[in-house]
């Protein structure tokens, strides 16, 4: 088994990665290398054996930067599915089911994805043709009591 710290160790380094290549001027330098061995490979008559050590190190390369890329992207959005699970727990009003909404099976997603739309479209509805009124915070808090899952309706 992989120990903590090295992992600590090469998610730093992948972080570091990430950031150094996200920059203007990393693509920048990549662009001048390109066209550098591109020219001196015209100029020596495109030799076969520069073409497949090329292509080896950049598919070497691609590899190694979608996998950096894959797993800071992951990081980003475990740390930003934290921060709303916060949110929505921070909220008394608020559907508690949905802060473990992403480990649901398909079809829960799907009858929640279905129950929102519904609810945006009778709330679009509701505001044609008349003019919005405002709901206050306890209006809105017994609303959100009757759609929650499990709730009793008060």
């Amino acid at each position: 088994m992989i120990s903590t710290r090295f992992r600590q160790n090469v998610s730093h380094v992948l972080q570091r990665l990430d950031v150094a290549t996200s920059r203007v001027s990393a693509t920048a330098f990549v662009a001048v290398i390109l066209l550098t061995f591109n020219i001196t490979l015209a100029v020596r008559g495109f030799p076969t054996s520069w073409q497949v050590y090329f292509a080896t190190v950049s598919n070497a390369v691609i590899l190694i930067f979608l996998f950096s890329f894959k797993h800071t992207d992951h990081r980003g959005l475990t740390a930003l599915q934290l921060k709303l699970d916060e949110v929505i727990r921070s909220i008394p009003a608020a559907n508690d089911h949905l802060v473990s909404i992403e480990r649901a099976d398909e079809n829960e997603i799907v009858a929640l994805e279905k129950e929102q739309k519904s609810v945006h479209e009778s709330l679009k509805g509701a505001q044609e043709g008349s003019e919005i009124e405002p709901i206050t915070e306890q209006e809105l808090a017994a609303l959100l009591r009757l759609r929650r899952p499990g709730s009793e309706n008060l």
